[in-house]
């Protein structure tokens, strides 16, 4: 189920499921305000976006009234998550899922709103989106690529690529905006040569394992499994999440892999995860493609989270087509 395509004068509601909104500094609310207003986009926030407790979040009664409010109000046509975190999955079982259903919108995060963009698309079939935050488009510099491919994801229907950015920065953005470091990317890796279709499955690999046993888990069935961890992330716990979700009776229906680009913090290494996928018999004949521009990283490609697509990689060049029907 593919919500309406977003447009000039559509109003795009701000909503705080996972941490609060409050600890965005003014100066890149306003950023991220001006932004969307400059794309002919009108911007309001849920009532409880800046409510806060001793965790940074708030209750999860509120952030369920500001997740319904905003899918039955018919003047809402786009939901951006304000921000990511750790608690996401606490809102699953009070989602009134129906509502979802019967008025599909744009809803837009990633990180810790995995959790929410598996639910929906489980639930309700609803393609939801892998892709910045509210707090991203506060970003001041560097975010042209990230805005191209948002425009691509919301706002048409029409096929994609998703093509690595010239450069790329993990810094801390959000304590100095003009203290910015970016380095050139190095394109695709090819791990494992291929081409392969199937439905975009994935996002923030440990906040998708949360999901493991439950019923908000999305099948893998027929998946081009795309994932990403943060910089709390390395090697070894990488190589583990990603055994669990292979562990899965229905991740042998896997078509393909995406990996997104690693934070320097977590000290993956080429090497290191070249060796990762060898070990995983499970993947073995199945093109697998890292480094790609989505996760953690900015810039950021934005994932449509069950469409469909195809991915190619044969020698050192990879592909990534999206189809959006």
């Amino acid at each position: 189920m593919l919500a309406g395509r977003l447009k000039l004068g559509d109003e795009i509601r701000v909503i705080s499921p996972s941490r609060s909104m409050v600890i965005m500094k003014e100066a890149q609310v306003e950023i991220a305000v001006n932004r969307l207003i400059g794309l002919g986009f009108n911007v309001t926030f849920g009532k409880n976006a800046n409510a806060h407790d001793e965790f940074f979040s708030s209750t999860i009664e509120e952030r369920i009234e500001d997740l319904h409010e905003a899918f039955l109000d018919p003047n809402v046509k786009g939901i951006l998550a304000a921000m990511g975190g750790y608690n996401a999955n606490q809102l699953l079982k009070y989602i009134d899922y129906d509502i979802i259903r019967n008025n599909p919108k744009v809803f837009c995060g990633y990180s810790d709103i995995t959790a929410l963009n598996g639910a929906f698309y489980k639930k309700t079939g609803l393609i939801t989106y892998s892709g910045p935050l509210f707090s991203s488009f506060g970003v001041k510099h560097g975010f042209e690529y990230t805005l191209d491919s948002f425009i691509q994801a919301v706002t048409n229907d029409a096929p994609y690529e998703v093509e690595p950015s010239d450069h790329w920065s993990d810094d801390a953005w959000y304590l100095d905006q003009e203290d910015r470091t970016f380095v050139e990317h190095e394109g695709y890796f090819v791990l494992q040569e291929g081409q392969a279709e199937g439905i975009l499955i994935g996002g923030n690999l440990c906040t998708l394992n949360l999901l493991q046993g439950t019923e908000f888990m999305p099948s893998l069935q027929d998946a081009i499994l795309f994932i990403e961890d943060d910089d709390e992330s390395h090697a070894l716990t990488f190589e583990r999440d990603l055994q669990s979700l292979l562990h899965l009776p229905d991740a042998q229906y896997i078509k393909g892999v995406l990996i997104g680009k690693f934070q320097k913090d977590s000290h993956m290494t080429e090497d290191a995860l070249r060796r990762i996928i060898a070990s995983k018999k499970e993947l073995a004949g199945l093109p697998i493609i890292a480094n790609v521009n989505f996760g953690h990283v900015q810039p950021m490609a934005t994932i449509p989270f069950g469409a469909r697509a195809t991915i190619s990689a044969h020698g050192q060049r990879a592909e990534i087509f999206i189809e959006q029907d």
